[in-house]
């Protein structure tokens, strides 16, 4: 089944972990194995054609460059110009895999139907994968004004907030409201036609951002308060909040969104007993709130700095993700639900941004 992922940092992960993403995840893995600077060093699960062999053939894929300030003990870029050259490192990235045909992106309705029309009739080593792209974190977005150049070279989508403060947005781990940029910013996406991305808002900036901002509105990768209590997941309020509004949230499997207690670095997926079927659980949470299936996604962020170490213990590969499958069908939901669930409901949402 088709599977479009609303959140991945493929370009991140080129640039930043300097992965060739065209390898085999066998390779990549071995490339890395001697490696310690990072956690996820051998553990990667993500490469192009492990997305292909589980036809996750459509998705979100980000620029993410996040300016700190002096004193921060976030990693970061120390001035907003290096972190716009950076997201245009990552841009340049993408493009190259465009000129060898292993992605291509998407900027209006008619290519996206043609690729995710293709994507449905199977598993294929030779279809590059369609991408839409998206910033997370608005950090390096040097004006407002930079919204409309971005929108020129392809983006369709901005998170104001990431981790901690922001320029436009706090993020995170912070409190605040959006800063009078941040309003700015809200006005020329809607202009524009952008995507607002909610994803890491704090909860008041949600609530301002969600009074300001009248156009299409989404969450990439967001889990369920309810479930797993931190400020980083969404209250019930804040579901019924987007429901009303028809957007999408995509459920994240990155571990410490699954469980309580996780600690970085030395909680493990096993002994946390968090498996594919705990993101079922909060699948069916944003289901039973909705009343439908009708807004609810797959937004993996499984390339958001981490791997196996803190992915679902019975998932090896993003292929895995087509697991969800039969663990969805046990729950009680039908072939056409599991669809809507895999790609149809964030088909439908994406569809509102193009004009």
């Amino acid at each position: 089944m088709l599977i479009l992922d609303s959140h991945l940092d493929l370009s991140m992960n080129a640039l930043e972990w300097n992965r060739d993403l065209r390898r085999s995840l066998e390779e990549v893995r071995r490339r890395e194995s001697q490696l310690t600077d990072k956690l996820d060093r051998g553990k990667g699960v993500i490469t192009l054609p492990e997305m292909r062999r589980g036809q996750i053939g459509v998705c979100i894929a980000t620029q993410i460059a996040r300016y700190v300030a002096e004193g921060s003990t976030l990693p970061g870029w120390n001035s907003p110009e290096i972190a716009w050259a950076v997201s245009q490192g990552q841009l340049a990235y993408y493009r190259a895999l465009e000129e060898l045909g292993e992605m291509v992106q998407i900027t209006d309705r008619a290519a996206f139907h043609h690729y995710v029309d293709l994507w449905k009739k199977g598993p294929s080593d030779s279809l590059p994968i369609a991408y839409i792209l998206s910033i997370e974190g608005a950090d390096s977005l040097l004006t407002p004004a930079h919204v409309e150049r971005a929108f020129g070279y392809g983006l369709r989508a901005i998170g104001p907030a990431h981790y901690g403060p922001g320029r436009y947005a706090p993020g995170t781990g912070c409190d605040e409201g959006l800063t009078p940029a941040g309003r700015e910013l809200l006005k020329q996406m809607q202009q524009l036609g952008i995507a607002l991305d909610v994803t890491h808002l704090t909860d008041r900036g949600f609530w301002e951002a969600m009074e300001l901002f009248q156009g299409t509105v989404w969450a990439s990768h967001n889990n369920c308060r309810a479930l797993v209590p931190h400020g980083r997941q969404f209250t019930d309020e804040q579901i019924r909040a987007l429901i009303a509004r028809d957007a999408v949230i995509g459920v994240a499997f990155d571990v410490w969104m699954l469980t309580n207690g996780w600690v970085r670095g030395k909680s493990t997926p096993e002994e946390a007993g968090v498996t594919i079927a705990t993101v079922v659980d909060h699948i069916d949470h944003i289901c039973q709130l909705a009343g439908n299936v009708r807004h609810c996604g797959i937004g993996s962020d499984l390339d958001g700095g981490f791997g196996r170490e803190q992915s679902p213990a019975d998932l090896g590969s993003i292929a895995d993700l087509q697991n969800l499958v039969p663990l969805l069908t046990q729950r009680g939901y039908s072939s056409a639900d599991i669809e809507a669930i895999m790609h149809g409901n964030w088909i439908r949402c994406i569809d509102t941004i193009w004009k």
